[in-house]
Parts: structure tokens; C-alpha cells; sequence
């Protein structure tokens, strides 16, 4: 009899591309994963793994069992669904991927107020990409994912992932103190050429929005540093080396020497919560959607 935790351990390393991803999308370290994997291979009589450069790789017939042991986690998930919507009640564990500002700025409210109504409930939350989580929950690494669009890259929900709005959220031109724009109320995006750009790098949504609009509203974007971290491209605006396009979700307060300035049409991107559709009678997964909605409204 093959043992689903080790199998669990295989799904994840397949999934995940590696042994120490693996172990932070399941809470282990990435020794627990390994010795996993190792006795998986001895119960098998399999090798699983094999190294490449500094990593490692799947064997052919490790894709082969990866394949067979999601679909023997989706009929557990089936039945612990089938058990805990029997209860009434939310309880056992349920993941949460979140990108880096939702994680930040809406999921600590969120993890509180789960944990306080629903005692029986293991809610815990990553930080990850929001299109790579799509591809999580679609995979049954994670439960539920909060994940963005804007207006050029809509939200891709593959079969077998609903999806519910949570809400929008705003963005704001973040100018330094004394350029030029600072004293505006408003600006219209035409006005913006000639100006140095602090964005994300390039694959991101938020770079290429950016890029896409300023080009659509005659500009060419001169983009002049490239930082992933928010706080950072603040840093930046705060020194004078350029302007920046921020969500306000995450944002905090702005620092010393940077003014917000309204962009008209006011730029946005849109918060989903996601989930697989199996799933959807969890009481965790909807009690989970309706807390992530009713905290964005409450604002």
C-alpha cells in the first residue's frame, strides 16, 4: 500500500518544480520532503529522482506516479469535503495563496477573523504569484488563491476553477515632493511623456500595463529602475529618481517627500478569490470568500 504523504510529498515536487519549493507549498522542510521521497522509492522499488546540475528532475516513471497521485488527492479532497459539509462547520486545513501585497495588506485581517470565529479551522496563507496560483489551486496544491487582473490581462480561470470578485483596487501616480506634477489634482495620461518611470520588472502584469497604456496614450515609457517590492519603487520615488504607478492595497502610509497625484481614468486592478469547483461546497472555502469580501467592503 503506497502512502499518500509520500505521494502528497512526490505531487509537490512535480508540481513545484523542486524539492525545497515543494517543501515551502506543504509547511516542510526540504529534508522531511526528501526522506519522503526516498521511501517512496524504496516502497516502489523506483528510482524518483534524478540529479541535474544543482537540482533535481523527475523520472519518467516518477511523472507517470506524480499523475496517478493527483487524482488520488482529489478524491481524498472529495471526501473531506463530503465529511466537513456534513459538520456544517469549517474545520481541517485550507491554504491560501495570496500575492505580495494582498498578503500583506488584506490576509493578516482576513487569517484573524477566520481563526477567532472558527476555532476547527487551520487557515494558512503563502505568498506567491498571482498567476501562478491559479495553476496551484487548479492542482490542488492550494485551497483558495487571491489573485489581480487589470483591464489588458484578464484574469485566465481554467475549467474546474470558480472564481468571485472581491473588490477593486485603486492606484495612484506617486510623484517626489516639487516635480512638477506634485501640484496637479489630476493628470491625464498624455501628460506623461518624458517622464522617468520606477515600475516592476519586465513579466510582471504591473510592468506590462504600464508599458501597454503609456504606448496607447502616445507616450513611450522611459523606464528607469526596476524594483519587484513596492516599498522599494517608494524608496525611489521618495529620492527624486522618478514617478510611479502604486496600488493602494499594501501601501501603508506614503514616506516623507511623496505625493499622491489622481490619474484620470483612475487606473485598477481587480481582486478575484479562486477555488477548485470540487471544492465548492467546503464550508471553509465559502466561509473563507465570504470573509475576504466582507473585509475589502469594510474597508
Amino acid at each position: 500500500m503506497l502512502d499518500l504523504g509520500r505521494l502528497r510529498a512526490l505531487h509537490a515536487v512535480s508540481v513545484h518544480g523542486s524539492v525545497a519549493a515543494a517543501a515551502v507549498a506543504l509547511g516542510y522542510t526540504p529534508s522531511a520532503v526528501s526522506q519522503q521521497i526516498t521511501k517512496l522509492e524504496r516502497e516502489t522499488r523506483t528510482t524518483l529522482l534524478e540529479r541535474r546540475g544543482r537540482g533535481v528532475a523527475l523520472t519518467e516513471e516518477a511523472r507517470h506516479l506524480a499523475a496517478t497521485a493527483q487524482e488520488l488527492l482529489a478524491i481524498v479532497e472529495r471526501a473531506e469535503t463530503t465529511l466537513e459539509e456534513r459538520r456544517g462547520q469549517p474545520t481541517g486545513r485550507l491554504t491560501i495563496g495570496a500575492f505580495a501585497t494582498a498578503a500583506r495588506g488584506l490576509l493578516p485581517e482576513v487569517l484573524a477573523e477566520l481563526s477567532r470565529r472558527h476555532p476547527g479551522l487551520d487557515a494558512r496563507m503563502t505568498e506567491v504569484d498571482p498567476h501562478l496560483s491559479i495553476d496551484l489551486v487548479a492542482r490542488g496544491m492550494i485551497d483558495v488563491a487571491v489573485a489581480h487582473d487589470w483591464d489588458i490581462a484578464p484574469l485566465p480561470a481554467p475549467e474546474g476553477v470558480e472564481q468571485a470578485v472581491i473588490g477593486d483596487d485603486l492606484c495612484d501616480l506617486l510623484v517626489p515632493e516639487g516635480h512638477p506634477l506634485a501640484a496637479h489634482a489630476s493628470v491625464r495620461r498624455e501628460e506623461l511623456a518624458g517622464q522617468r518611470w520606477i515600475c516592476q520588472p519586465p513579466g510582471t502584469v504591473c510592468h506590462d500595463w504600464l508599458v501597454r497604456t503609456l504606448r496607447a496614450a502616445g507616450c513611450e515609457p522611459d523606464l528607469a529602475h526596476r524594483a519587484e517590492e513596492y516599498h522599494t519603487q517608494l524608496a525611489l520615488v521618495a529620492a527624486g529618481l522618478g514617478i510611479a504607478l502604486i496600488p493602494r492595497l499594501g501601501r501603508g502610509t506614503l514616506p516623507a517627500g511623496v505625493v499622491a497625484v489622481g490619474l484620470d481614468p483612475v487606473p485598477k486592478r481587480r481582486l478575484y478569490a479562486l477555488w477548485r469547483a470540487g471544492a465548492a461546497r467546503r464550508p471553509a472555502i465559502t466561509e473563507t470568500v465570504g470573509v475576504l469580501r466582507g473585509r475589502w467592503a469594510g474597508g
